[in-house]
């Protein structure tokens, strides 16, 4: 089975975060969202990948390289137009099996039951404002309909960002009929559009219930998956006379801390120094430093320096601020 993630997205709700990087390689809980998902990936068998990239293309080609010993293919989406443009990209003309994992979706299950399935599967989960998301309208386990952001839900049953086709040339199909006819939903070709093709055309599908997934779509969720992830994490003793940790918190080995309390629920990069700062519910990247900062609920990238007190902030890769 191969596994293809779409990860051209540019992350404008993310920003100033990826003005430098694309949203795929932002951190969380220790490693980019990217990470996560391909460690997942492992996990379930799976070895081969195909990466639909676009922005930043190449620290997305370098970061997996580096990092993964997988086979991996790239498809370059010049001109973004929607997930289920992006999904056709990534598809042979074949009756293979395909996983589609979305890049910036962070899903809690082990694909590996997938291998062995020989059903078509939605992930789904049940959400409080269904309008925000794909929607699923099911009979039992049987998928009936399926729509995109609706005004009306039919359900509170939302996609969860995983999806097992029997067929990539079925799915290929369906998706060049939604271009070729121009089917848009707000403007993009979207992945659901082309999965209720294939079901007036007779494919059946059914739902798979996923008992978690985390989106990394905004800062606000961003942050809460970090939370998440980090409270899955197998506890880890950051033994220090001059500092307080409050897990969990992921703390980089090659990170300096002298005089802090840190925690609970704090990401800290590599390289990166913090000097008589407290920090809580916050995501700091590599090779910055803070100095006499009070910081919760913020976001700093990579080689930032901050100093003087504040409390909510977000700073991109190379930025500076000296508070009060």
């Amino acid at each position: 089975m191969r596994a293809v993630i779409p990860a051209a997205g540019i992350g404008k709700r993310l920003r100033p975060l990826t003005l430098t990087k694309p949203k795929v390689l932002l951190p969380v809980a220790g490693k980019p969202i990217l990470g996560h998902i391909l460690d997942r990936v492992i996990e379930s068998g799976i070895r081969e990948v195909t990466l639909i990239v676009g922005y930043y293309g190449d620290l997305v080609r370098d970061y997996v390289r580096k990092n993964y010993d997988l086979s991996f293919e790239f498809a370059e989406q010049e001109v973004r137009r929607g997930l289920g443009h992006a999904v056709g990209m990534g598809l042979k003309d074949s009756d293979e099996p395909v996983l589609i994992l979305l890049g910036d979706t962070v899903v809690d299950m082990n694909f590996g039951k997938f291998r062995e399935c020989r059903d078509n599967i939605i992930g789904v989960m049940e959400v409080d404002d269904p309008q925000r998301f794909g929607i699923v309208e099911v009979d039992g386990l049987r998928v009936r309909s399926l729509v995109e952001k609706p005004e009306n839900p039919p359900s509170n049953l939302a996609i969860a960002g995983v999806y097992l086709l029997q067929s990539q040339r079925e799915l290929q199909s369906a998706i060049r009929h939604i271009v070729d006819k121009d089917i848009t939903t707000k403007g993009e070709y979207q992945l659901t559009d082309a999965l209720s093709v294939m079901l007036s055309r007779n494919r059946r599908m059914q739902i798979e219930r996923i008992k978690a997934c985390y989106d990394c779509g905004t800062r606000e969720t961003l942050l809460e998956t970090n939370r998440h992830l980090l409270s899955l994490r197998k506890p880890e003793l950051y033994d220090s006379a001059e500092n307080r940790i409050i897990p969990p918190v992921f703390i980089h080995p090659e990170a300096q801390l002298k005089n802090c309390i840190v925690g609970p629920h704090v990401s800290i990069g590599s390289d990166t120094i913090l000097e008589q700062s407290v920090i809580a519910n916050s995501i700091v990247g590599e090779h910055s430093r803070l100095r006499r900062s009070v910081l919760e609920g913020s976001i700093i990238g990579d080689h930032c320096h901050v100093t003087g007190k504040t409390k909510t902030i977000d700073l991109g890769d190379y930025s500076s601020a000296e508070i009060g």
